[in-house]
Order: C-alpha cells, then structure tokens, then sequence
C-alpha cells in the first residue's frame, strides 16, 4: 500500500494536470456561463452544459497520467501493478473533489435562486438533482472517473500496440457499435430502447457507469502489463 501511496503522490507533483487546470476551466465556464445566462432576456430558469466542460477534461488526464509518467516510473523500478492502482488513485481522489465541488455550487445556486436573479444554473441540472446531492455528487464523479479511466485505457493500447493499433481499436468499437445498431433496427426494437432509456434514474446510471469503469479498467491493467515504456 505504501508503494501505491507514493504513485499517487508522484502523479500529484505535477499539479497543473490534477488540480489547477480542471479548477481553471470550471472557473472559466462557470464564469462564462452565468454571464450569457445574465444576458438572455428569459425569466425562467435557465440551464447551460458548460459544466461538462471540466468533465470532458478527465478523458485527457487519463491519457496524461499514463504518457507523462509510466516511462519515469519504470526507470524508478516501481512495478505496473503500483502504478496502475495509485494511479487510479489519485483519479479517483480528484473525481470526488469533482463532485464534492458540483454538490457545493449547487446548493449555493438553489439557495441564491440561480445566482441573485439570473435564474441560471450550472451546477444543478434538474435531471441529476432529482435523486439528491449527495446521488448528484456521486454521479459526477463516477462519470469523471469514466472518462479518465477510458482516455487512461487508450494510453494502454497506444503503447502496447502503437498508433496503428489504437487506430485499428477504434475502428473496431466503431464498426461494433454500428453492428449493434443494425440489430435494432432489424427487430424494431427502438421504442423498447427508448423507454428502456427514458426509464433509467441516476442510481441506476451510477451502477452502469460502474460497472463500465471497472471493465475499462480491467482492460487497461492487462494491457499495461506488456506495455513499453
């Protein structure tokens, strides 16, 4: 465990990829954000997706974490096995600062009504609030934690197998994903999709995600055990 801890230590000495740019961009697009709900001429509530943007981020810290500093690690002789799991470490300890982050300025917007009479809100879009912060807080997280785990795994298959390789990857979940569309349409089965997806709820979501994080993550440990620095 204390080799584990000192991964993660490791990955945060170069704060600017854990810290200080996601903090950056969730300042910047919630600052841009409030000032074009202020200048909407609407008086109802008004809801933005910029905060996806420091989300969307965490698909780059995946592929950051692995390029910047597996080769450093392995000159230091830590194991795959230590880097993996401190790595995903210090992912998982900034998606909860993430959500902790999005709970916080989400009670602050529905306790100021949207920010003093803009009625505009980043943080707390209805659709994840409708279990609960605390499910809210989760969600964002777990969906940060997704997308560093999936830009972590790309980095797997980019050194294990080159440019090609992640190429010739891509192209297959491509071609799957259309095959597993062809497949619905075949059986006419997009109003059972449909409500199937109109029905899911956040924990729901959240178990999903999950369980997604854990495949992805599952793949990217094998891979990274014959990846090349």
């Amino acid at each position: 465990m204390t080799r584990i801890l000192n991964v993660t230590r490791m990955q945060f000495v170069n704060k600017s990829t854990f810290v200080w740019i996601p903090l950056i961009i969730l300042g910047a697009t919630f600052l841009m954000s409030v000032i074009i709900f202020a200048l909407i001429p609407y008086d109802g509530a008004k809801y933005g997706g910029g905060s996806q943007a420091p989300i969307w981020y965490f698909f780059a810290v995946g592929i950051m974490a692995l390029s910047y500093t597996f080769p450093f690690s392995q000159a230091l002789s830590i194991t795959r096995r230590d880097f993996f799991f401190g790595t995903m470490l210090a992912a998982l300890i900034t998606s909860i600062l993430l959500g902790v982050i999005f709970v916080v300025g989400g009670l602050l917007e529905r306790a100021t009504d949207g920010w003093w009479g803009v009625n505009g809100y980043f943080f707390s879009l209805d659709w994840v609030w409708q279990s609960g912060p605390l499910l809210a807080g989760v969600f964002f997280a777990v969906v940060s934690l997704l997308l560093f785990v999936i830009g972590f795994w790309g980095s797997t298959i980019y050194r294990r197998f080159g440019a090609i390789g992640l190429t010739l990857t891509l192209v297959t979940l491509g071609l799957v994903l259309i095959a597993g569309l062809w497949i619905v349409s075949q059986v006419a089965a997009w109003a059972e999709v449909g409500a199937w997806l109109a029905a899911l709820t956040i924990p729901t979501l959240i178990g999903w995600i999950l369980l997604a994080i854990g495949v992805f993550g599952a793949v990217s440990y094998a891979t990274l055990r014959r990846a090349i620095p």
